[in-house]
């Protein structure tokens, strides 16, 4: 543990750049510590706690009323628009303010239906499922219906689809709500050049009956707190000047550490995001949200409340997802919301601060198949982690973010070749002019 001396606030906070060895120890060093650092500003706790639960409470308010009225409570945008530069400024206030998105004909639903049936070709033809041993993690191996989280990385559909021009014109348009230049020049990331992050599928057949997963958020666990670079970037929270805080600032997000751990992410994502490879009902066991994108200064300032056990910070640990409970954030319960019913070649896209979900579902009614796709702007955490995601493509491996399970260094249709005739004609036609030096 080290002391971080800040010339504007008498009160240094400790900080762990690595996982502390005892957690409950340093959870209750810096609880004292981030009070002290509000009440220097001649607040309380409880008084900056209200005003954020004050502006949390509009939001679900507005979202309620959206319902109640019968309207849509996610923002959706046709592809064309975003390409052709209409998106009206009603469009853009609403996305700003809901921090989630569905595009759609992101894709040509000819193309996407194609990408769904040579997965299955490629799986089947190198026996995934003879050879499958369960799923590699907890979090995921929890939903109950296996295989539905395949452990593949490298089909020539997720290539195709992570490198194509469509993709890079909306991971463009994402990347622009964000401040990701300070007015000093500091540039945090490139909002027009993507790390390719690579991620997995999902495919879950007709009358699976699915658990869905909790509702949790992905940014970090207790790093958020406790690391010095987090702690700049929620430095409003701390500092008693939390109705400045801007969820869409990306000041401080791309440099600092993570403690490691099986359900982490060493990218930074502006938004996580799936493209749809089937039809899907908004009732059956779809990703829900609260969409607020703000939420985070509750979700951060919640445990230093009396209430909350001083060596706990409402259940949120290293090495599992950031848990959103009925015990300790019941209010947001309200505003969980589904996506709109979605059709193959749509994308779903939501602020990696966002809570979110998978409904459970008994005996689904059609295909419930993505790919998963964020959108991860190039900047120093995720240039450090493309060079470890060049090796896993050379080989067919794992990428490190995620268990080693490793099916693809032996199958056919992968391409360890980084000149093949794909990467050459994807190279010609320009789909890879941001990212060239990623990943090939």
């Amino acid at each position: 543990m080290t002391l971080a001396a800040d010339p504007r606030h008498p009160a240094a906070l400790p900080h762990w750049e690595e996982t502390p060895a005892d957690l409950a120890d340093a959870i209750r060093e810096i609880k004292p510590a981030l009070r002290a650092r509000i009440e220097a500003s001649g607040r309380s706790v409880q008084e900056v706690f209200a005003a954020v639960e004050q502006r949390i409470e509009a939001r679900i308010a507005e979202i309620e009323a959206d319902r109640a009225r019968g309207e849509e409570v996610w923002p959706v945008l046709d592809y064309d628009a975003i390409a052709g530069g209409t998106v009206t400024p009603a469009e853009t206030a609403k996305l700003r303010k809901r921090g989630c998105l569905v595009v759609r004909g992101h894709f040509p639903r000819e193309q996407a239906l194609a990408w769904d049936a040579g997965i299955v070709d490629y799986v089947e033809r190198n026996e995934f499922f003879e050879n499958y041993t369960g799923p590699g993690d907890d979090f995921f191996g929890s939903v109950g219906s296996k295989p539905e989280i395949y452990p593949v990385y490298w089909s020539q559909a997720q290539m195709q689809a992570r490198q194509s021009e469509r993709m890079a014109t909306v991971q463009s348009f994402l990347n622009s709500f964000w401040k990701h230049t300070d007015d000093d020049g500091t540039r945090w990331f490139d909002p027009d050049r993507d790390a390719l992050y690579p991620d997995r599928i999902r495919r879950r057949p007709p009358g699976t009956d699915s658990a869905g997963l909790g509702t949790h958020c992905d940014p970090g666990t207790l790093d958020l707190w406790m690391t010095r670079e987090y702690q700049q970037a929620f430095r409003h929270l701390f500092d008693g000047t939390a109705e400045q805080y801007d969820p869409w600032d990306a000041a401080h997000r791309t440099t600092g550490p993570q403690y490691p751990g099986s359900t982490m992410c060493s990218a930074f994502r502006t938004f996580q995001g799936w493209t749809a490879l089937s039809d899907m009902d908004a009732d059956q066991g779809v990703l829900h949200t609260v969409p607020i994108p703000e939420i985070m200064a509750y979700l951060l300032l919640r445990p230093l409340l009396s209430d909350v056990p001083e060596d706990s910070m409402c259940g949120v640990r290293t090495n599992q997802v950031f848990p959103v409970t009925k015990r300790w954030h019941p209010v947001l319960y309200r505003a969980l919301t589904p996506i709109p019913d979605v059709r193959a070649g749509d994308s779903v896209w939501w602020h990696c601060d966002m809570v979110h979900s998978v409904a459970p579902v008994d005996n689904q009614k059609g295909w419930g198949n993505v790919m998963y796709i964020p959108a991860a702007p190039w900047c120093p955490r995720n240039e450090t982690y493309a060079a470890s995601v060049r090796e896993a493509f050379l080989t067919g491996s794992s990428p490190s973010d995620f268990p080693e399970e490793h099916y693809e260094r032996s199958w056919t249709g992968f391409r360890r070749v980084p000149h093949s005739a794909e990467f050459r004609r994807l190279t010609a036609c320009g789909a890879l002019r941001r990212w060239e030096p990623a990943v090939f």
